[in-house]
């Protein structure tokens, strides 16, 4: 069983900022590309940033010189450095692998909250 577990999420003014960790467990024999999803309400989830096992990044052109993704592929986490937050920034951040266990698939985890106020 794989299981990705969120932390870092919270409440913050803007301006300020948070990091987001993401830490993959279980019986993975590869990851290849790690990232981070957000969800606001009433809108869809969108891609915020991602990074493969080569460290190639690439961020959603609303979060680019802002928020900072890295990978520490021995411990299988990814973090996001979310600096200069505005209250467009707020919504649910889920992490997402995608790894081989038995076959190459996607994981996700269970969303951390975000919310920045004005």
């Amino acid at each position: 069983q794989v299981q990705l577990v969120e932390s870092g999420g919270g409440l913050v003014q803007a301006g300020g900022s948070l990091k987001l960790s993401c830490a993959a467990s279980g019986s993975i024999a590869s990851i290849h590309t790690m990232g981070w999803y957000r969800q606001a309400p009433g809108k869809q989830r969108e891609a915020v940033a991602t990074i493969t096992s080569g460290a190639s990044t690439n961020y959603a052109d609303s979060v680019k010189g802002r928020f900072t993704i890295s990978r520490d592929n021995a411990k299988n986490t990814v973090y996001l450095q979310m600096n200069s937050l505005k209250p467009d920034d707020t919504g649910v951040y889920y992490c997402n692998a995608y790894l081989y266990r038995d076959y190459w698939r996607d994981y996700w985890g269970q969303g951390t909250q975000v919310t920045v106020s004005s």
